[in-house]
């Protein structure tokens, strides 16, 4: 009788089914009808490549061992011939078995969106974009795709973070765990705009984390940075906060998992960002701009719109003014690059924010970030003044914005601009009106300062400083 074992057994196959294929092919094999290759052909590279111990447990076969930890569980032939071993069907406890890293089973991971603000849309590879949503799980070969003033964190399973800032397109490209080392490997496609990461330190050595444009691939084993891509320059930025980054060309091949940083074309250390350019290789070590000051950071934004200003720099080309709900900036929900150390946003909701504030170099890679925590609560204070009619009586009026909280006014009037020995200096006024009279002809200036206490805080709201000229 002739038994034939056909090569191309269904990987879908139960246990049972597979196992009872593996010995018949051991069978088979042994008594000579067909060489022992027929299933799984071991090669000179699997016998060298980089390989994970299995230490044998009571009743193991290497079918077992093959089905629990390999991608095909027909490679059971590679490792019988990496490891010598006799019989398949019968492991002495406590052997270790070495299992070729490249064979290893992986299994899927997720990531979790954790904030989203503004518009923002995910798809499954091809497939059309919906709207992402707090607590949307994402697998690999999801895509993410945000508008203007909208953004996306994701949290990886190990606690790492990815952002997506406004107007960029990723693609999760891997996002796995090797089943018997526990090494993760998780790649990001950064197709357009930019992602920011913040990414636990590397547990496992052949755990990898890295971010890949079109003209780069940058990366690390834990710590903070950021990578955008310019389409129509056809550059890639890399800006590193902490820890290290290698960068490597995008057309070189992937470096495997479990290669040191080191072996990169260009080791980035902290506070330090590279260039690439389509049109050279991979652009060599640039110091950041540290991070600018803010004018006035105690400044409770009263205003109708919020308001920034920065402290120039003299090597700034630009600057980078990016608002949160949240101190780790994962929570965006503004952001703007200016030309001028000053940037303008719409109004804001009252709460308490954060801003991140960053140089940008002539290079146009971003530079240290700095972030200064800030209370924005509207108070608007409206005033007027003229003559009463028929009257030399002149009548000041105000009116606060902010109702429902108890306020007290202070009315200064004075004969110079700086208010110094003023006419009248009325404090703790509660109505919105008062009248001076008798008020000789002469060039006046006033001012209205409305103070509410409110939640164990003191607010003040103080009027521009006005003028009017009084004819004889």
């Amino acid at each position: 009788m002739t038994v034939a074992v056909p090569s191309n057994t269904p990987r879908a196959l139960s246990w049972g089914a597979r196992r009872t294929s593996g010995i018949i092919a051991f069978l088979v094999a042994a008594s000579g009808l067909l060489p022992a290759s027929s299933n799984a052909q071991p090669s000179n590279a699997h016998a060298t490549a980089a390989t994970a111990i299995y230490v044998t447990r009571p009743g193991d076969t290497l079918y077992d061992v093959a089905d629990h930890y390999l991608r095909d569980p027909r490679d059971w032939a590679v490792l019988r011939k990496l490891n010598h071993v006799a019989d398949p069907l019968h492991l002495q406890p406590g052997v270790q078995l070495r299992l070729p890293i490249a064979l290893l089973k992986q299994e899927p991971r997720s990531a979790r969106v954790v904030a989203v603000s503004g518009p923002a849309g995910h798809a499954f590879r091809q497939n059309p974009f919906a709207p992402v949503t707090v607590g949307m799980v994402l697998v690999e070969g999801d895509r993410v795709q945000t508008g203007h003033n909208g953004f996306v964190t994701l949290e990886l399973d190990d606690g790492s973070h990815v952002s997506v800032p406004q107007d960029s397109t990723i693609e999760i490209g891997a996002l796995r765990q090797t089943v018997l080392t526990g090494a993760k490997d998780r790649v990001i496609d950064l197709k357009r705009g930019e992602v920011d990461s913040e990414v636990n330190h590397a547990t496992k050595k052949d755990d990898r984390f890295q971010i890949r444009s079109p003209s780069v691939v940058a990366g690390v084993r834990g710590t903070r940075f950021r990578v955008s891509y310019d389409g129509d320059e056809q550059s890639t930025a890399v800006a590193v906060l902490d820890g290290a980054v290698g960068v490597d060309a995008a057309r070189m091949r992937p470096r495997a998992p479990g290669v040191p940083l080191q072996a990169s074309t260009q080791l980035i250390g902290a506070h330090f960002g590279s260039v690439t350019r389509s049109t050279g290789g991979v652009g060599g070590p640039v110091a950041l701009l540290p991070a600018p000051a803010l004018v006035d950071p105690g400044k409770v934004q009263d205003d109708k719109d919020v308001a920034f200003d920065l402290v120039p720099d003299a090597n700034a080309r630009a600057y980078r003014v990016q608002i949160a709900r949240d101190a780790d900036l994962f929570d965006l929900i503004r952001d703007q690059r200016v030309n001028v150390p000053h940037a303008t946003f719409g109004d804001l909701p009252d709460g308490n924010y954060f801003v991140r504030i960053s140089s940008i170099d002539g290079m146009g890679l971003e530079g240290l970030p700095h972030i200064y925590a800030f209370e924005r609560r509207q108070f608007g204070l409206d005033v007027s003044a003229g003559l009463r009619a028929g009257s030399r009586d002149f009548e000041f009026r105000w009116l606060a914005s902010r109702t429902g909280v108890e306020t007290r006014f202070r009315f200064v009037l004075a004969t110079t601009a700086d208010l110094r020995e003023p006419l009248v200096d009325r404090t703790d006024l509660a109505a919105g009106q008062i009248v001076v009279s008798d008020l000789p002809p002469g060039d006046y200036y006033w001012t209205v300062i409305a103070e509410q206490f409110d939640n164990g805080q003191l607010y003040q709201k103080g009027s521009a400083i006005r003028s009017f000229t009084l004819a004889r």
